[in-house]
């Protein structure tokens, strides 16, 4: 089978963090020759219906014959908000979400799209019972890094073998990773986590005897140890880092980045009036939301810090009437010095000159944004991947520095102060700078022609053809 004759469907979350990468991954492999559609929930167009970024896909998808998006439903009714009750998203997939992405791939085909291989991302297990319904191979993508997956698997394989996690000083130590404490492990597989998340990272590791090939959103150089480490458990193949094109240097052919919320480009205008390497960029992904006394101390260390600051804070949640809202008069009294946005085209700020550091909540396509931008991090993690990947951008890519909260959770304005000051003019600052530099250079040269993850997508795809013969 030549490579132009083959389709693949990739299975997603419509979460922002979820459908990014993947949409990525789809672009990959589109410019490798194949021809790929993207499936998530119907409830995702009506979402980002008001987004431009929505608009702006759907034309590029009309101009390129080699992509498709697809919607099914997962059984729940479209004005359910699925952020408040993600449990009865999570339930309801299994039981409805298959049987209609099973109708769709079955109408599909009856039309002529037949499918060589279906790639679902790790948050969707039940895919493979859908594939394996239809016998088409499969792929796991996992959209965490190859550290969280190696933690995981060992987790659901061998559970005894992690220390209690009662004492958040308790340590283990597993195969090509640092030493971790208990509160550097991913919140999923601790007593905290609720339980349909639980639930579906077990189904996931339940499904992987289904799967003929584990992805992972990540590049060789920059786990080399624990990629080695599972070589005889579950291979990995590493394909990443699936960050937007601009950040590795590729042109943008396809639209690789849809945002909920319309980006505020003002602040690009802004960032060109700082010196180089004096901006503190402060952004928290798309579902974290900080308490009030939280953003109290960052705000105070902010602008004792004088530094010019980006911060953003999405909309509804920084004025100072209301519950986690910024300090009565921060605004005024940083202006010129600070800019607040509702949300940003998070890639053109960090490829920007003027900036010095990012604190980060390190979700992964944060983190893999940073590595490829080469920009220093401060580390401000709080729930699922984010503590491991904490851990690993402080000890292992030593291009940070993690903030150190009291026992309550919240960190200290002095604290704060005391990160901004270490990567940015501290004793450490250069070498800080220079390995994030030389982590950037590395994520280019994974992707480039030859390079580590497209040497390993080239491989996937003989496989894919092999498999179809």
């Amino acid at each position: 089978m030549a490579v132009e004759g083959v389709h693949v469907l990739l299975v997603t979350l419509p979460f922002q963090g979820h459908i990014n990468p993947m949409l990525r991954f789809a672009k990959r492999l589109v410019s490798k020759g194949l021809h790929v559609t993207l499936a998530t929930l119907e409830v995702f167009s009506q979402t980002l219906s008001n987004a431009k970024s929505y608009t702006n896909l759907n034309t590029q998808v009309d101009e390129t014959p080699e992509l498709h998006l697809e919607f099914f439903s997962d059984g729940l009714h479209l004005d359910l908000d699925r952020n408040k009750h993600l449990d009865l998203t999570l339930q309801s997939l299994p039981l409805l979400g298959s049987k209609n992405l099973s109708n769709l791939i079955t109408n599909l085909a009856a039309n002529g799209r037949t499918f060589s291989c279906i790639i679902y991302q790790i948050f969707v297990p039940w895919v493979a019972d859908v594939a394996a319904d239809h016998g088409i191979p499969c792929a796991m993508l996992c959209i965490q890094g190859s550290s969280l997956f190696s933690i995981y698997h060992r987790y659901h394989n061998d559970f005894e073998a992690f220390p209690p996690f009662d004492n958040p000083n308790n340590a283990l130590q597993l195969p090509g990773l640092p030493l971790l404490e208990v509160k550097d492990l991913p919140t999923f597989i601790l007593p905290s986590c609720p339980q349909h998340f639980k639930n579906v990272l077990s189904d996931s590791f339940r499904s992987l005897e289904k799967v003929n090939w584990v992805l992972v959103n990540s590049f060789y150089e920059l786990e080399a140890d624990v990629v080695k480490s599972m070589a005889l458990l579950k291979p990995l193949l590493p394909i990443g880092p699936l960050v937007p094109s601009s950040l590795i240097g590729k042109e943008e052919v396809i639209m690789d980045r849809l945002d909920m919320w319309n980006s505020d480009d003002s602040c690009l205008e802004w960032l060109d009036k700082k010196p180089n390497s004096s901006v503190v960029y402060l952004a928290f992904g798309s579902l974290t939301v900080l308490a009030k006394k939280q953003i109290e101390n960052i705000a105070m260390a902010l602008k004792k810090s004088k530094r010019p600051f980006l911060w953003v804070i999405k909309s509804g949640e920084r004025d100072s009437d209301k519950e986690n809202g910024l300090p009565v008069g921060f605004m005024e009294e940083t202006n010129g010095t600070g800019l607040v946005v509702s949300w940003c085209n998070q890639e053109k700020v960090l490829m920007h000159g003027a900036l010095a550091c990012f604190v980060s909540h390190c979700g992964w396509n944060s983190t893999l944004e940073a590595v490829a931008a080469g920009v220093p991090v401060i580390a401000f993690p709080e729930w699922t991947d984010q503590p491991t990947n904490a851990k690993l951008l402080v000890d292992v890519f030593k291009m940070g520095v993690r903030m150190r909260p009291q026992e309550d959770g919240v960190v200290t304005k002095e604290e704060v102060e005391r990160c901004i000051f270490e990567v940015t003019e501290g004793l450490r600052a250069t070498e800080i700078k220079e390995r994030a530099a030389e982590l950037k250079d590395a994520a280019r040269k994974a992707v480039a022609d030859g390079g580590s993850s497209d040497g390993n997508v080239d491989y996937f795809i003989s496989q894919i053809i092999e498999q179809s013969s």
